[in-house]
């Protein structure tokens, strides 16, 4: 390494993360004037081998750093901004996530920026402003609600207000574009105002029982230090009001509040809440944005602007100068796990963030994940406990029905049907879950048996009717035209087997024809808007029924559901993984949460084909805490997560013994190096061997010590990434919560 002395005086050097496969960063050059300027969190255009790309700065390199003489460094591109965009805290957190996930730096760095910043646009965009052009224009407005709304409220603000805030409001971009059609009102480029806005109480805080107030006393004597609170409350027992009654505390001392929600489809009811309680900047932040509103929510945050920010799980990267409460909402949501590229879970990126801004976080749940009750129970973790529900409303009454004796029609029993009838006779709400969407899950010949599989998956097709009839894999993406004829013995019966949410519905539709159904799948959303507009439908008190998928459990408030119906939870009951049985029972209670939260008392009714299934007698006769306290003994005993650190290697090719001659070799040389320390699970095939056309194989590694895994796990996997084929795809997923 050459000394100092011989380093030219004109070279000053950076580290910088860019975004490109790789676990290193990289030093470029710049000049003096440059050196000066550049702010570590600040982004630089480079040249990294044939590509122009953006980076983050990560390091200044001090004048007299030694300098390998292997590489020849390249001078940056370009400075890009004048102060740093992520501050250390952030920079700090996203350092350790690559760390601790072992994702390259640069690809973890890139995903904390909103698209605009990516791809190197000026931080600094104009905000779109609206602007009524005629105030007496009424006579102009259309008949439709939606454009009067809109102008009524830019009447309210006659020098103009944010495209952002009024889509905050519920106007939508398209009915602003309506009016700017007829020349009633203006959209105007303007420079963004970043001053934080003070925020104030909208409407005055409900009266909390005195577990609400025990859990909102708690948290707010840390207000100013780490801590962990798991606010462990029934549904419907007002987890929300105690986030709203800290928040005001923490926001009066004009500090910023991050709220994470697993699921787009939380964030409207979510956000009305926040904004019928509080007058402030409160913005969103998830993947239905398009890239300039998200960037306008993102500086905003970065700013200091907003008070109170709500996203999914991406936000936790975002910047925000005055943290002082992160809430997790249904933190036992499987969806706050990115289960694709980064493979990071948000509600431990969000514990270890708490850490590093020294604030509190509530992490809200009915029914807690098995890892959190295991922090409360190595006292990591304080337990808060809400057992009644709010107001009036009662927990409802669970009834199983034996479907093995039961008569029923194409799926649905008659003493299910007797009770749906009675609850629409009352003008009461029903909801009917089934995790399964489309028409039918399996497409048989009825003379020979045969069967529609996936040519490309170890997988039957679903059977869809909408917008046409077609076979659709779900877990590819293969869609084929619906066959005329058996292709094996040209049979012209096709029968679709089993039920899937669009044949329930075509049956409910039947069976009551004058009541609506709305059916709520990934189908039935998939238009933007298409979620409020049925949520705005389900909170009027008209007798509709309710048919869908886990999107109606995640925490939705419905008041005028009485009668929640369950009709197919058994395959919940027969899965191999190990965490299939917690994931089953924290479905059926949320599901069954959603009925009595209103005035009258709710029923649940579950079909299955094991009513005697210990899982199912320990819910109705006890109840989750107790199942939680069970399974958290039975996880000891057998050595399973979280009482042993795992990482799962999933390797992927066109050959499956390509793919276990490789694990094996490699699970061998790690058993070396580890002295037998690490346990070695596998290889064997996934659970699904063959998707999209690749054979794939496991290798689960647990170790009781989490340093010590991470330790052998880094160099280790390093190596296996440089010596695999080209052909093959490895991933490494850290605390994995799936095995398929």
């Amino acid at each position: 390494m050459p000394n100092s002395s011989t380093t030219p005086p004109d070279l000053y050097r950076i580290r910088v993360a860019v975004a490109v496969h790789v676990y290193d960063c990289f030093d470029y050059t710049l000049t003096a004037e440059q050196y000066q300027q550049a702010e570590v969190g600040a982004r630089v255009a480079v040249s990294f081998g044939r590509q122009n790309l953006i980076g983050i700065i990560v390091e200044k390199l001090p004048f007299d750093a030694p300098i390998d003489p292997r590489f020849k460094l390249k001078a940056i591109t370009e400075l890009l901004d004048e102060q740093a965009i992520l501050d250390q805290t952030i920079l700090n957190l996203l350092t350790w996530s690559a760390q601790y996930y072992q994702f390259p730096m640069g690809e973890v760095f890139q995903s904390a920026l909103p698209t605009f910043l990516r791809q190197g646009k000026p931080y600094n965009l104009l905000a779109r402003m609206w602007k009524v052009l005629d105030l007496k224009a009424e006579s102009k407005v259309s008949r439709s609600i939606k454009q009067q709304d809109a102008y009524k409220i830019l009447k309210l603000h006659p020098s103009g207000t944010t495209e952002n805030i009024l889509n905050l409001a519920g106007i939508e971009t398209a009915t602003l574009k309506a009016l700017e059609k007829k020349a009633i009102v203006a959209c105007v480029l303007e420079d963004q105002d970043f001053t934080p806005q003070a925020i104030s109480l909208a409407q005055m805080p409900l009266t909390a029982n005195d577990e609400q107030k025990h859990a909102i006393q708690q948290v707010i004597k840390s207000a100013k230090k780490y801590q962990a609170f798991l606010l462990d409350g029934l549904t419907g027992s007002g987890k929300t009001e105690v986030y709203l009654q800290i928040m005001q505390h923490v926001l009066q001392q004009g500090k910023q509040v991050l709220v994470l929600v697993p699921e787009i489809g939380l964030t409207p009811q979510t956000i009305s809440r926040f904004q019928s309680r509080f007058h402030g900047n409160i913005v969103l932040l998830h993947s239905g944005l398009n890239d300039s509103k998200r960037l306008q929510a993102w500086q905003a945050a970065q700013t200091g602007k907003a008070s109170i920010i709500l996203g999914t799980r991406s936000a936790i990267y975002t910047p925000l100068p005055n943290l002082g409460l992160i809430v997790l909402d249904e933190e036992h949501d499987l969806s706050f796990k990115q289960q694709e590229g980064f493979r990071y879970h948000a509600r431990d990126v969000a514990l270890y963030r708490a850490h590093l801004a020294g604030c509190p976080i509530v992490l809200g749940t009915a029914t807690p994940s098995i890892e959190s009750y295991a922090l409360v129970q190595a006292g990591k973790m304080t337990h808060l406990q809400l057992n009644q529900r709010a107001g009036i409303a009662v927990m409802p009454k669970v009834h199983l029905i034996d479907l093995k004796i039961a008569q029923k029609q194409n799926g649905i029993s008659q003493q299910l049907m007797d009770e749906i009838q009675k609850r629409l006779d009352k003008k009461e709400q029903v909801l009917v879950f089934l995790n399964r969407r489309g028409y039918a899950p399996v497409l048989i010949c009825e003379s020979c048996a045969w069967q529609a599989k996936c040519p490309h998956c170890d997988a039957n097709f679903t059977v869809h009717r909408v917008p046409y009839q077609h076979l659709h894999c779900h877990h590819c993406g293969t869609i084929h035209r619906m066959p005329e004829h058996c292709p094996q013995c040209q049979h012209a019966e096709l029968k679709p087997i089993g039920l899937g949410t669009a044949k329930v519905e075509e049956r409910l539709q039947q069976l009551f024809p004058n009541f609506e159904v709305i059916r709520v799948d990934r189908d039935s959303t998939s238009r933007v808007g298409s979620w409020q507009k049925i949520y705005d439908k389900i909170q009027k008190s008209e007798p509709i029924i309710l048919l869908g998928t886990q999107m109606l459990a995640k925490g939705h408030h419905f008041p005028y559901v009485t009668l929640v119906a369950i009709l197919d939870i058994d395959s919940g009951l027969l899965s191999v993984d190990f965490r299939a049985t917690e994931r089953t029972a924290q479905l059926i209670v949320q599901v069954s949460g959603r009925a009595g939260r209103g005035e009258h008392k709710g029923d649940v009714y579950l079909q299955t084909l094991r009513p005697d299934h210990p899982l199912l007698n320990t819910l109705i006769q006890q109840d989750y805490r107790h199942f939680a306290q069970q399974t958290l003994k039975e996880r000891q005993a057998a050595q399973l997560p979280p009482f042993r650190y795992a990482a799962l290697i999933r390797c992927e090719s066109k050959d499956q013994a390509q793919n276990q001659a490789f694990l094996q070799q490699h699970a061998q040389a790690l058993r070396e190096i580890s002295e037998n320390l690490i346990d070695i699970w596998g290889p064997i095939p996934a659970p699904m061997e063959r998707k999209a056309g690749r054979y794939q194989a496991h290798m689960v590694l647990l170790s009781t010590d989490r340093a010590r895994l991470h330790f052998y796990l880094r160099a280790w996997w390093q190596n296996m990434l440089h010596q695999k084929p080209s052909t093959m795809k490895l991933t490494l997923d850290i605390d994995p919560q799936e095995l398929s």
